[in-house]
């Protein structure tokens, strides 16, 4: 009898010290991913004065325009309960999906107002580009930090013994945030020196 009291309490001792670890564990996975969340929506703030400002460009192409309003309104549209993601593997996924159309139609803007002199000289022009880089930058690095807070944590919880009780206490692994190709490295937001056999006819 006296033996299975000391195992109770030794397991006890382990379950408690487990749980203690998952608790900061699962919230750094949050906070990584509301930073994700936080650069994303900072990314799409920007585009609304980058559209008006493109827009005063003679003879922009208005479908450029539109893909990207479009674009950015799915992508606002998209978002991901963390505490969902383990019953809904596919949550991370759409969100990815919405965030890369916008992050294409955002792309073919910017090429095309490459051809746009008046853009060039424009001063809010530059200064939307400087911050949409800078934007991409920190995009990329929030999502290298939620799979690095994510991997940590998903090894806590399927590592023995805490991967006996961890989804009885309410502990699932996290699902990891999976870049299409060549994602992982930041859009090139840079604009040529204009050529006068690029102008628009």
């Amino acid at each position: 009898m006296a033996a299975l009291v000391l195992v109770a309490v030794v397991l006890g001792i382990f379950a408690v010290s487990g749980y203690n670890r998952l608790v900061p564990a699962q919230a750094s996975v949050d906070t990584a991913w509301a930073n994700v969340q936080t650069q994303y929506q900072r990314r799409a703030d920007l585009i609304p004065n980058l559209v008006n400002t493109v827009q005063g460009a003679a003879n922009f192409e208005k479908s450029t325009l539109t893909d990207v309003i479009n674009a950015r309104a799915n992508a606002t549209k998209v978002t991901v309960d963390m505490s969902k993601a383990p019953t809904d593997p596919e949550a991370i996924k759409r969100f990815q999906q919405a965030q890369d159309s916008l992050s294409s139609s955002l792309g073919r803007l910017l090429a095309v107002s490459e051809r746009y002199p008046e853009l060039k000289a424009n001063t809010n022009f530059r200064d939307l580009q400087a911050q949409l880089e800078g934007t991409e930058n920190r995009i990329a690095v929030a999502r290298r930090d939620f799979n690095s807070a994510a991997q940590s944590y998903n090894v806590m919880v399927k590592s023995f013994p805490t991967v006996l009780y961890a989804g009885l206490v309410g502990f699932s692994p996290k699902a990891y945030f999976t870049s299409a190709a060549g994602a992982e490295n930041a859009p090139t937001v840079s604009f040529p020196s204009f050529s006068p056999s690029a102008s628009p006819k």
